[in-house]
């Protein structure tokens, strides 16, 4: 992955008129040297479903955990373009890497931007990533309740103790649990009128002390270095001034345009990132390749493959023109209403999923092959379907929005 590529994929990041762009906060040259780094045990990990722990000391190392930290606080005060460089850079080397910090940006950003989060609480999270690499996730998916996209209360519970709370409760999908340092935890008060929001538990030394179970449940198809196990509350003690933002459950469908614009890009720009790993694997192919049958020329001088290939960076290049817009757009302050971030999304990472999927039909057997990494980046590139808000929500959303534009 030589650094001019991911130059010319990210770079360059268009402003609406009138507003400046800020300075890039990212090296794009030390993106790409780790991201070569992590793809030296990529198929390991994917093998094993391990977690990558080196990766994650060496992203300390360069001080990306605090990427999107205010720079008063000691980080490097990274806007959503300096955060969509890294996850993308890296997501061409290892993608369960990427997807953590895919979290811990839109969180960090998250928690700056909303007023019911404690200061003190905040700024302690916001530090911790700049002074010792804290790793934050928000568990929020349960057996019964699914994702809180689609609606419902919470049946992780806390309980108002002396001091602060007992939360118990089942999280699914915890991203990046082996090196979480906060556990934020999604749940609702025993009131009848509950609050939902969130619990924040910071990691000790033993979980089980804390009364927190891990089951290493996670086997999926794809992101497998991921580590997003089961994670069980068993009356779980939070003390008071380690909660987040609370609301009435209706507070939380009002739509958030500047979160909704961070998650989108981000997700994206993984998946996109993987898209761009198949790619450059099929180029390498199609001119390594040289069958007796064109005379010892390699396939790449095929017409036909050529075209194949052509198709692959249509989709590639609309991908860098939307991800590009919308990141400029959050870095300025003109962020598009929710609903458009998520049909960028929906593009994004369909057309990544297409672009795969396409190299697969190109290369046929070899491409198929556990020996080579293309078959990883389909499997990996699929779970892109599985992100909240999903494709069915976001097309009835965008197709309700335009009948109400048009209704009479």
């Amino acid at each position: 992955m030589p650094p001019d590529t991911l130059h010319a994929d990210f770079s360059f990041q268009p402003a609406p008129l009138g507003k400046a762009a800020p300075a890039p906060a990212v090296d794009e040259a030390e993106i790409a040297a780790l991201a070569a780094r992590f793809t030296l045990r990529a198929a390991e990990h994917d093998a094993a479903a391990s977690f990558p722990f080196e990766n994650f000391e060496w992203l300390r190392e360069a001080g990306l955990p605090a990427l999107v930290v205010p720079a008063p606080l000691g980080g490097k005060g990274g806007g959503l373009r300096d955060a969509l460089a890294v996850v993308g850079g890296l997501a061409r080397g290892e993608p369960s890497t990427a997807l953590v910090l895919v979290l811990q940006y839109a969180i960090l950003n998250q928690i700056q931007r909303r007023a019911g989060w404690p200061e003190p609480l905040r700024d302690r999270i916001l530090r911790s990533a700049a002074t010792e690499g804290a790793i934050i996730n928000l568990l929020r998916v349960e057996p019964e309740l699914g994702t809180p996209h689609r609606g419902g209360l919470p049946a992780t519970v806390a309980r108002r103790v002396p001091g602060g709370w007992r939360i118990s409760g089942t999280k699914l999908y915890s991203t990046g649990l082996p090196v979480l340092s906060w556990l934020g935890v999604w749940a609702r008060t025993d009131d009848e009128e509950p609050l939902v929001g969130t619990w924040v538990v910071p990691r000790g030394d033993g979980l089980a002390e804390q009364g927190i179970e891990v089951r290493e449940s996670w086997n999926h198809i794809g992101m497998r270095a991921s580590g997003s196990h089961e994670v069980i509350f068993h009356d779980t003690f939070v003390p008071d001034d380690h909660v987040g933002e609370r609301r009435p459950a209706a507070g939380w469908t009002v739509p958030d345009p500047v979160g909704s614009a961070w998650l989108s890009t981000l997700f994206s720009g993984v998946y996109d990132g993987i898209a761009r790993s198949a790619r450059d694997w099929l180029t390498s192919f199609l001119h390594a390749r040289k069958p007796t049958a064109l005379g010892g020329a390699p396939l790449a001088t095929v017409p036909r493959l050529q075209e194949a290939l052509g198709a692959i960076e249509a989709l590639l290049l609309t991908n860098t023109v939307l991800l590009r817009s919308l990141s400029a757009s959050a870095d300025v302050g003109t962020v598009p209403p929710a609903s458009d971030s998520f049909l960028i999304k929906h593009t994004v990472t369909n057309n990544a999923i297409d672009a795969v999927a396409k190299a697969l039909e190109i290369t046929g057997n070899p491409g198929l092959s556990r020996d080579n990494p293309l078959e990883r980046h389909h499997r990996d590139v699929l779970c892109a379907r599985v992100h909240a808000p999903q494709n069915d929500m976001i097309l009835t959303g965008a197709g309700r929005a335009a009948l109400a534009r048009s209704a009479p």
